[in-house]
């Protein structure tokens, strides 16, 4: 039994204390003893090291002691897993150096063994799990279809992803097939995960508000709602997409036990746009970190009082930025955990 559940007890929609807290990216460049082992060890190397993935996974809990943990890992593992090579260069980000552009190229992607190609991730969830010694509970997580689509086909990030786009656009059949090769590997890897422990899984949608609505429910939303569909029966499922105000509605009737919210949309308007049933996650705006630890606390006091208790769990509206001082991430996990009404 995990000691502290306020996390899954907040997933479950029951009444707690508190609200539980976390942070999106909270394992990573923010952190000095993260910066250190960034020094000596790439970037795939600290994904598909077990040791690596595992210690750095809870790092931000002995420093802070949040109320759940997320697996140190990476949305393009499964791209990688699916022959498709991706490389994290340095001052740049993701770049894959064949991108997909056309059937033959789709014809190379397969859909792998997730064993075979992913067992490192299963190996770190056990470490990780040994580590955490049930103390909180372990959030596995994947990217959404869409958004690992839009790595794949522009080759690397970008602010608008016309290229993404314009295949979609161009050669429909060829993005809903990319986009299913892409879900079925996911769905495998996601039940993997719950199957090697961990207690919850999330699903990124970082590039879903680069979507019109229509568009959004053609090429991201069916292929998430597949997603909810093969895992809630097996453990609790988190959407999350940033810039999708306009999807909430269907998230919060998908069968996922929370819908994540970023920093746009008011917790008024999302707890309007959710129906007010089901369980919120977000939605501090990762820069208002950089905001003195007082204004921090009032800040997230207030937001607690907005979305209400119940229902929610505190996180940032997105990943937390690299150049947040300790002090004010603590600022933020202290504010929650002395929380009272």
């Amino acid at each position: 039994m995990i000691k502290n559940d306020l996390f899954l007890k907040a997933l479950k929609g029951e009444t707690v204390e508190r609200p539980p807290v976390w942070m999106m990216r909270q394992a990573g460049r923010y952190l000095p003893e993260f910066m250190e082992l960034r020094k000596k060890y790439d970037f795939f190397t600290r994904c598909q090291t077990p040791e690596l993935a595992s210690e750095i996974t809870v790092q931000p809990i002995r420093r802070y002691g949040m109320d759940a943990a997320i697996l140190f890992s990476d949305i393009l593992v499964i791209p990688q897993a699916m022959d498709i090579e991706v490389q994290m260069k340095p001052n740049f980000g993701p770049f894959l150096p064949n991108p997909i552009r056309s059937q033959a190229d789709l014809d190379k992607v397969i859909v792998p063994d997730i064993q075979d190609s992913l067992g490192y991730v299963m190996d770190a969830i056990a470490m990780t799990k040994e580590k955490l010694n049930d103390e909180v509970p372990l959030i596995g997580f994947a990217g959404s279809p869409w958004t690992l689509l839009c790595y794949c086909v522009e080759g690397q990030g970008s602010k608008s992803f016309d290229k993404a786009r314009g295949f979609c656009f161009t050669q429909p059949e060829a993005a809903h097939e990319l986009l299913q090769k892409i879900t079925d590997t996911t769905i495998a890897y996601l039940k993997a995960k719950v199957k090697a422990g961990v207690n919850a899984v999330q699903v990124f949608d970082s590039w879903g508000g680069m979507l019109s609505p229509q568009d959004y429910q053609e090429f991201s939303w069916k292929y998430m709602q597949q997603i909810v569909d093969a895992l809630k029966d097996e453990a609790p499922v988190i959407v999350f997409g940033k810039g999708c105000w306009f999807a909430l509605k269907e998230m919060a009737n998908s069968g996922a036990s929370a819908v994540g919210v970023d920093w746009t949309c008011s917790p008024q308007n999302a707890r309007y746009l959710t129906g007010g049933n089901v369980t919120l996650q977000g939605n501090f705006d990762p820069a208002r970190l950089l905001s003195p630890p007082a204004t921090i606390k009032e800040m997230v006091t207030q937001m607690i009082r907005d979305f209400g208790k119940d229902k929610y769990i505190v996180n940032l509206g997105h990943g937390i930025l690299p150049h947040i001082p300790v002090e004010n991430a603590k600022a933020f996990i202290d504010a929650v955990k002395e929380y009272k009404e």
